[in-house]
């Protein structure tokens, strides 16, 4: 961090990564490799992260809140399970088996795109949430381990969490992301005393990657609620696209 570019060159791709993360997901494939760039071990740049996304969601739920999206308790209890998840995940992080995982990765994200193209549109009136009985338990299950993988290393999982919550609860893709992001914030925490506690956080790199991420998530959640699910699914589909042909081609 030497030259004045670096810090505009951070506070760029904090922005769009920001917006990326809120409206869809798979943002930390961006900042990963710019953190790395500028010279952070890899450990380093994975917690360093954990500083911009702890600011980034707690600016998007602020956002959507202020815009009247909330699906609090319901994103408490998944939030609650993803934290003990993600210390799990935070504390398991090790070097990751780079090209062959990469290519994984790139697989689940053509999935996902498979579904969200070819998955039968759930017409609006047919959109009553599954809250509570054993739709709540099942989303409690599967957010612990969601949870691990973001404590692990996060990237990519938005989508994920979108398509569960879209699918399974009934959730429009407006209120899947205003989850999302919540139950983000409440994992993340936890895996960032974990890096924090074993020295993997450069605070000064973080901060500036932080006011990036702060605003593109801050107009990301706005610009979801006004714009609609039309605009996020569209969204969706381009980002996985992209971030599937960037883990396949370029690792």
């Amino acid at each position: 961090m030497n030259e004045w570019y670096h810090y505009v060159l951070l506070i760029a791709t904090g922005f769009a990564v920001g917006f990326i993360n809120t409206v869809a997901g798979g943002g930390s494939l961006l900042s990963l490799p710019v953190l790395i760039f500028l010279g952070l071990p890899p450990s380093v740049a994975n917690g360093t992260n954990r500083v911009a996304i702890v600011v980034q969601t707690t600016l998007a739920t602020a956002g959507f809140k202020s815009k009247g999206v909330s699906t609090f308790p319901f994103n408490l209890y998944l939030g609650i399970s993803a934290f003990f998840g993600a210390i799990i995940g935070a504390y398991i992080a090790v070097d990751i088996k780079g090209e062959t995982f990469n290519r994984i990765l790139a697989i689940v994200m053509i999935a996902v795109v498979l579904i969200i193209i070819f998955k039968p549109k759930i017409r609006l009136e047919h959109f009553q949430e599954r809250l509570t009985g054993k739709y709540l338990w099942l989303g409690i299950a599967t957010f612990f381990f969601f949870g691990i993988y973001g404590g692990f290393i996060n990237a990519g999982l938005g989508f994920l969490m979108i398509l569960f919550l879209h699918y399974i609860n009934k959730m429009t893709l407006v209120r899947a992301n205003a989850t999302k992001v919540a139950v983000v914030l409440i994992y993340m925490l936890a895996a960032l005393a974990v890096f924090v506690f074993n020295d993997k956080v450069n605070w000064k790199i973080g901060f500036i990657l932080a006011i990036g991420n702060g605003s593109g998530a801050w107009l990301a959640s706005r610009v979801s609620v006004k714009r609609g699910d039309g605009f996020i699914k569209t969204f969706l589909v381009v980002m996985v696209v992209a971030m599937a042909i960037k883990l396949w081609f370029f690792n």
